[in-house]
């Protein structure tokens, strides 16, 4: 049985900072990272028979604007759908329900996120960011 899940508590922090670690989008992040992101976030872990098989999290202010981050289902169960299930829970969510502006980065999945609305910046040009490395 698959469930998606907010709640913070049966997340495995272990499992999410193994993959992360690895991760082009996350390289070198720390536990402790890994931790405090989950402590500022909206998170969801997908569980296939309670065991955690993925993770996403949302920054988030609940009215205006909405953030996709760190979303993974692990490479054992990729292929199954459980990735369209994750999001199609992350947008169901009732505490997200206000919120007006959805963003996210990827360098791979763009056919994932645009059976859910999500499309290309309409005017990237207005976008900017500072990368503290």
């Amino acid at each position: 049985m698959i469930i998606v899940s907010t709640d913070k508590s049966k997340l495995d922090v272990p499992f999410i900072q193994h993959f992360l670690k690895d991760i082009y989008w996350a390289a070198g992040r720390t536990i402790e990272e890994v931790q405090t992101t989950i402590d500022a976030s909206v998170c969801f872990g997908i569980y296939l028979d309670d065991r955690q098989i993925g993770f996403a999290r949302v920054i988030t202010d609940y009215v205006v604007f909405a953030y996709l981050m760190d979303v993974f289902i692990d490479e054992k169960h990729r292929g199954k759908g459980y990735a369209s299930v994750l999001i199609d829970a992350m947008m169901k969510e009732p505490q997200l329900q206000q919120v007006k502006i959805w963003r996210l980065a990827t360098s791979d999945a763009y056919f994932l996120y645009k059976k859910f609305g999500f499309t290309a910046l309409a005017h990237p040009e207005k976008m900017m960011e500072k990368v503290i490395k």
